[in-house]
């Protein structure tokens, strides 16, 4: 169950498109749409994908990206933001430098790299970009271990102790002006736990979890940030929106095997809790 708001609120999630429907802008619309928001979006890059790979990559030029972030906070009231695959440092500069301008109440970093096909999603020269543009202005950071190995020139870390200590070095490359936070996602755990670590600089709150045996895990980074942006404005708390859109997510994995999507990693079912579950 979603929070109950006076007002419904706008979310923007700003990011790809996976034709196949299960990462990227339009599982962001669906999981916005599940959890009582309105979804609207900025695309930023085009991809030729299904459940098993991205064969193709085609950018959105930074001025027409530019274009549409302004002509759509120019009409409409935004109360969170999502971004995901950005794609170039052109564009990642772009984006930071437009919602710099118009400062939306929160926003949800999710270091989109590499598709769950393995697939590179964002240029080396824009991790950089990302870190000394972008983090600044997060309200939440979600990275999993090996973007947040990335960011920090190291290799992905495989444990819990190791977890907390990443989760506070990513926390010192954000703004220390107004409430932070880190959303460590530990789902390259090895073994059954898939623990997560939130942390704002003073607190470390664990969030517990056990794997789910499925494939069906494509498009779960986007989901989950995506929840993220339309619970913040209802709930007004990082920890309470976390813990709901964990529970979300984990949900629609575990409904996920309703859907009959593509023959590798399949989508998750975002609708799960509107839709029956076939006979």
């Amino acid at each position: 169950m979603t929070p109950h708001a006076t007002t419904i609120p706008n979310t923007l999630t700003i990011a790809g498109v996976d034709p196949s429907g299960g990462a990227g802008v339009l599982a962001d619309i669906k999981t916005m749409s599940a959890l009582g928001a309105y979804g609207t979006a900025v695309i930023a890059a085009l991809t030729a994908q299904n459940t098993h790979a991205v064969t193709g990559i085609c950018p959105v030029p930074p001025e027409f990206v530019a274009a549409q972030i302004d002509t759509l906070f120019g009409d409409v009231r935004i109360d969170a933001v999502k971004i995901g695959m950005l794609g170039q440092q052109a564009v990642t500069r772009t984006v930071a430098e437009r919602l710099a301008r118009w400062k939306p109440a929160h926003l949800v970093l999710d270091p989109v790299m590499v598709a769950k096909s393995g697939d590179h999603l964002l240029e080396r020269a824009a991790v950089n970009e990302l870190r000394e543009s972008l983090l600044p202005l997060a309200t939440i950071l979600t990275p999993n271990l090996p973007e947040a190995g990335v960011l920090l020139g190291s290799s992905p870390v495989d444990n819990l102790k190791d977890m907390r200590r990443v989760a506070e070095r990513l926390r010192r490359l954000l703004n220390d002006t107004g409430e932070r936070w880190v959303f460590l996602k530990g789902g390259h755990l090895p073994g059954n736990s898939t623990i997560d670590v939130l942390h704002d600089g003073d607190r470390l709150i664990e969030l517990p979890g056990e794997r789910i045996d499925t494939p069906n895990t494509h498009g779960t980074g986007c989901t989950l940030s995506a929840a993220l942006a339309a619970l913040l404005p209802q709930t007004g708390s990082v920890p309470e929106a976390a813990r709901l859109a964990k529970a979300y997510l984990v949900a629609a994995i575990a409904r996920s095997g309703e859907l009959q999507v593509g023959t590798g990693h399949g989508p998750v079912q975002h609708f799960h809790a509107w839709w029956p579950a076939p006979n």
